[in-house]
């Protein structure tokens, strides 16, 4: 359920990551290659990148498919990026379709976004939102839809605010969220100078060359270098490199 990629590099016009290869995200919205639940990824999409000079991420986000959409097309070829996050999502059955229920989420410096589903929901949704202050839980479903993924970034959040590191946020909340409900949990965020990522139900890669490195749902070409993360695993890209680790089932209590 849904398709998403992060890249941090060199200044890239932003159709070279999205439009212009042969598998692009584009293409993975009507056509992806390794989704393993889900055919389509139509029911909206987003993007955001970051400018140099500006700490804040712009975003671009639609409730209608990435293909229908001229005006990303135009945005795509002339801006140029060092670090984005972008997703096609195919909404879980029965959640809203609209704008505010596109990934990328954001915070601050923070992008999110969320491949799968947590089971069960609305009704699962009552366990894991008795995590989360009922203010903080207030601001997340006022400034998203009310969705499954908007309830993990909550979470995300709340351990972000604690202090945990990026890549630490995110084990945790597959942790405490595989521990009360289950669920495909592969999660995905950026903050300009490092992306984290989950492996948990759904296939995930990267590849690293002169020009960056890009983490994504699948292969966007079928170029040599792509690497596949296992399931259940935890990643960390900054310009120093990429670990790959064993995602730590120790951190469902913790927020920091």
């Amino acid at each position: 359920m849904c398709r998403h990629l992060a890249y941090l590099g060199q200044p890239v016009p932003i159709s070279a990551l999205l439009v212009d290869p042969p598998h692009s995200l584009l293409r993975q919205s009507w056509a992806p290659r390794r989704q393993r639940h889900g055919t389509v990824n139509a029911d909206g999409f987003g993007v955001g990148w970051y400018a140099d000079g500006d700490p804040i991420p712009a975003r671009y986000r639609s409730a209608a498919p990435m293909w229908t959409d001229p005006s990303f097309a135009d945005l795509s070829r002339v801006v140029r990026t060092r670090a984005l996050l972008a997703a096609v999502r195919s909404a879980t059955p029965g959640l809203p379709v609209t704008e505010g229920a596109a990934a990328p989420f954001a915070a601050g410096r923070v992008l999110f976004s969320h491949n799968g589903a947590v089971p069960g929901w609305p009704d699962a949704a009552a366990a894991l939102a008795a995590r989360v202050p009922a203010a903080d839980l207030m601001r997340a479903m006022s400034e998203e839809a009310a969705t499954d993924s908007a309830l993990l970034w909550a979470l995300v959040r709340q351990r972000l605010d604690a202090g945990s590191a990026l890549d630490r946020a995110l084990a945790g909340v597959v942790a405490a969220t595989a521990a009360t409900t289950g669920g495909r949990l592969n999660l995905l965020a950026a903050d300009g100078a490092r992306i984290a990522a989950t492996a948990c139900g759904d296939t995930l890669s990267w590849r690293a060359d002169e020009r960056g490195v890009v983490v994504a749902s699948e292969p966007y070409d079928d170029g040599p270098g792509w690497v596949d993360v296992p399931d259940r695993s935890l990643l960390l890209a900054t310009a120093d490199g990429v670990t790959v680790s064993p995602l730590p089932l120790d951190l469902a209590t913790e927020t920091r």
